[in-house]
């Protein structure tokens, strides 16, 4: 990554607006809220390089997080303007709740919305359909906040909500989704940019394919009889956005048990946080470019009967030949 510094737009300041915070939380992203108060320490007076040195991150976590805070408008990147992209986006998250959160509304004015005969009076009388069951005063002030706050179109709110609704039944045992589930959903689809039925149709796709890789990758660290803590999901919905697929995950996985005896999520994280800094993801990349293996002959011409140093360790080679043979064998 070419060396990238920046500066805090407008005057020079010591403290936090309730705005920025606001920002910070919805993004949802520890790394660039961290990143964002070491600016803040340093004045803006830094670099990218100094940055992931001072906060133990690579290089591809401060870039990551350098263009959230730009897309933001927190920071300025120099030569940019604010908003300009230099690295592909982690996950978002949803927070725990919402900014403003049901009491921003009062019963009144959603009275008074459903007199008017909007465009919210339908969406309130479909999504009550679709759940089955009539909306309480505290859902209907988190329906409108979606409606009105949001501004999310009525047609995809309730594709919204016939989303959720699968998502719910699928991993909740077939249990309706809370009202609080539809609403952190919402503020994450409006971080996306979805305000048209194609846009939403694009993104669930993007979603269901992330969720067959994130199947693939459970498989791959032995997670069975048990589905990812939230915890577990950011670190692997991460790997994945920086292009990792379950191969390159159970080549890391192999190294962290040999490593540690056990299944160490941290140290996994590493791993994997090395090789894309390096540009290395594809199990075949890994097995070819990265310094632990290095290039090897097929496995019937490995006859040294004892590794020499600077030698490559043939053990670790074999197993990544095949991972790398099983995940070409699933293509």
């Amino acid at each position: 990554m070419a060396e990238i510094k920046f500066t805090l737009p407008g005057p020079e300041t010591v403290t936090i607006s309730g705005q920025t915070i606001d920002k910070l939380l919805r993004a949802g992203s520890g790394d660039a809220a961290l990143l964002y108060l070491y600016i803040l320490k340093t004045r803006g007076q830094s670099t990218s390089e100094e940055a992931t040195r001072t906060l133990g991150k690579s290089k591809g976590d401060i870039a990551t997080a350098m263009a959230m805070l730009s897309r933001l408008g927190l920071i300025m990147l120099d030569g940019g303007e604010p908003g300009d992209d230099t690295a592909e986006p982690l996950p978002i998250m949803p927070p725990d709740e919402p900014p403003g959160g049901p009491n921003r509304y009062s019963i009144e004015e959603i009275k008074q919305e459903l007199t008017a005969g909007s465009a919210f009076s339908l969406v309130v009388e479909e999504t009550q359909r679709s759940l089955g069951k009539i909306l309480s005063p505290d859902e209907l002030l988190r329906l409108f906040g979606i409606y009105d706050g949001l501004r999310l179109p009525p047609e995809v709110i309730l594709q919204l909500i016939t989303h959720c609704i699968a998502e719910s039944r699928h991993s909740g045992g077939g249990r309706a989704p809370s009202m609080r589930f539809i609403e952190k959903s919402a503020y994450a689809w409006e971080r996306e940019g979805i305000f048209s039925l194609e846009r939403a149709e694009e993104y669930i796709k993007t979603l269901e394919a992330r969720k067959s890789v994130r199947g693939e990758i459970k498989w791959a660290l032995q997670v069975k009889d048990r589905e990812f803590s939230a915890s577990e999901k950011r670190y692997v919905d991460g790997w994945i956005a920086k292009g990792f697929d379950a191969g390159a995950v159970e080549i890391a996985y192999d190294r962290t048990v040999l490593k540690t005896g056990k299944l160490a999520w941290s140290y996994l994280d590493s791993i994997i946080s090395s090789w894309h800094s390096k540009g290395i993801h594809t199990p075949q990349e890994i097995i070819e470019k990265d310094s632990k293996s290095g290039r090897t002959e097929p496995r019937q011409n490995l006859q040294a009967p004892a590794q020499k140093f600077g030698e490559p360790n043939h053990e670790d080679i074999k197993r990544m030949e095949r991972i790398l043979n099983k995940t070409k064998n699933n293509e």
